[in-house]
């Protein structure tokens, strides 16, 4: 394996996509870090998480199931990812924030704090949820709208 460092850390090729890992981050053989993917810090990306395009999961954060992360999000904090989740587009998450079930965050949206998001509900365009919110349930919350 090809090892490329970064500001004194070890990255290695994922077995699964050829993306960077960190040799600090844990990442299971089933997930996939696609090749332009880099994920670091204590980050953990387990069963069939999929980490594509220019995807940057960092910090403590927590990916699992079946969530996927992609386009150019940036994902740090103490972030959990899981179910069918998706974060995508330039969208940034990072904090405390939960993300589960088949919720998804695109576009510029931002989620941060101890804000959760789940069941079917959406974050999309240049949205901010923040704070304590709860976006659950089909709710869409979108264009340039302040939740917390």
């Amino acid at each position: 394996m090809k090892k490329t460092v970064i500001n004194g850390v070890n990255y290695y090729p994922h077995s699964n996509g050829g993306g960077l890992v960190a040799e600090t981050a844990t990442v299971s053989k089933t997930a996939y870090i696609g090749p332009d993917a880099i994920v670091f810090g204590h980050a953990k990306i387990f069963d069939n998480a999929k980490i594509d395009g220019d995807a940057k999961i960092f910090d403590n954060v927590i990916v699992y199931a079946y969530a996927e992360v992609y386009g150019d999000a940036k994902v740090g904090g103490n972030v959990e990812i899981a179910g069918h989740a998706k974060v995508w587009g330039h969208a940034e998450v990072n904090d405390e924030v939960k993300i589960y079930d088949h919720a998804e965050i695109y576009g510029w949206a931002k989620v941060y704090d101890n804000a959760e998001v789940s069941d079917y509900a959406e974050v999309r365009g240049f949205a901010e949820v923040y704070g304590d919110a709860k976006i659950c349930k089909e709710e869409k919350v979108g264009a340039n709208a302040k939740m917390y």
